[in-house]
């Protein structure tokens, strides 16, 4: 059976199914969020999807919402029921499906989730779970009903989560993944082969969206959960501390082993130890490989020190 794919997603991390799809089956029509202002001139930029799908010259719909009786609502979705979707394929698209978008597609509607559902339902499963100190995360495809990342399994992977990984990294071993079994799924839906489990609500976990207000360091708290802070907001919104009065961005770390000379003061840097600064904390030692002052590039924690002349400083409480 050929089956006919509509497909709703809007980041990088959604790409890497779509391209897969579109590789195998005919892409009826991308629904994708509307251009949003980016960088720094603020100019309205397309998503990810929105550049792919132009490239293919793939069918497009924009709308703001799928919910409401807005003219630009309904001819969204009268757009995609003239596409005549056999499936909808949901990856990080950002807008709720109301009940007669999930009743469309004649299969339903799949979704692509960066979880082992029921843990980590919700808009930052891949954030949550590095944040949450989880040993593995993976990529669940799930049945989508009317709940938020409740419906039925129908295949899952696991992925293991290393002591270094950062959430860019995750995303980059996951994106991948979830190509791979949302093919293996629409094989199953074209073989009518599909085995959907229900999942289990004990066990289920909220992954909320991430803020800014989440990126400051608190020196006080034990070292192995900013190390995770450090990592899981690995690109944004980038754990924060403060380094002569100014804020540091700290991108990358892990926890040193040892502890910090007595009474020394959390935040107080040490020097550098196997490549990284080592930075005193509550309860041990932090070493950060790489870090980031505002308006600068990225740089190695051996550059940052030699810049900052941190050999004489060691020592000196400077992050805050």
């Amino acid at each position: 059976m050929t089956l006919r794919i509509a497909f709703a997603g809007t980041p990088q991390f959604s790409v890497f199914a779509l391209a897969a799809i579109a590789e195998r089956y005919p892409v009826v029509g991308v629904l994708t969020q509307p251009d949003r202002p980016a960088g720094r001139g603020r100019a309205l930029t397309p998503s990810p999807v929105k550049a792919f799908a132009l490239a293919r010259g793939l069918p497009l719909a924009q709308p703001l919402s799928l919910k409401g009786e807005a003219p630009q609502t309904q001819a969204a979705l009268a757009q995609l029921a003239q596409w005549q979707p056999d499936v909808l394929v949901v990856v990080a698209y950002g807008l709720i499906l109301p009940q007669p978008v999930l009743d469309l597609p004649r299969h339903g509607c799949l979704n692509i989730h960066a979880s082992l559902l029921p843990r980590w339902r919700g808009a930052a499963p891949i954030q949550r779970a590095i944040l949450a100190g989880d040993a593995q995360t993976g990529v669940t495809i799930m049945q989508m009903d009317a709940g938020l990342d409740t419906g039925a399994l129908l295949l899952s992977e696991p992925l293991t989560i290393g002591p270094d990984t950062t959430t860019v990294e995750l995303h980059d071993a996951l994106a991948p993944l979830g190509a791979r079994l949302i093919l293996q799924s629409l094989e199953d839906v074209a073989a009518r082969r599909l085995s959907p489990r229900p999942q289990d609500p004990r066990l289920a976990t909220y992954a909320e969206k991430l803020s800014k207000a989440e990126a400051p360091i608190h020196w006080h708290e034990p070292v192995a959960h900013i190390d995770r802070q450090i990592r899981a907001f690995n690109p944004w919104p980038a754990a924060q501390a403060m380094y002569l009065g100014e804020p540091l961005k700290l991108l990358r770390s892990r926890v040193l082993p040892g502890a910090a000379p007595p009474a020394t003061p959390p935040g107080t840097i040490l020097g550098l130890r196997e490549g990284h600064l080592a930075v005193a904390g509550s309860d041990g030692v932090l070493g950060v490989s790489e870090l980031q002052r505002a308006g600068r590039r990225k740089v190695s924690a051996h550059d940052f020190a030699n810049a900052e002349q941190l050999a004489v400083m060691a020592s000196t409480k400077v992050f805050e």
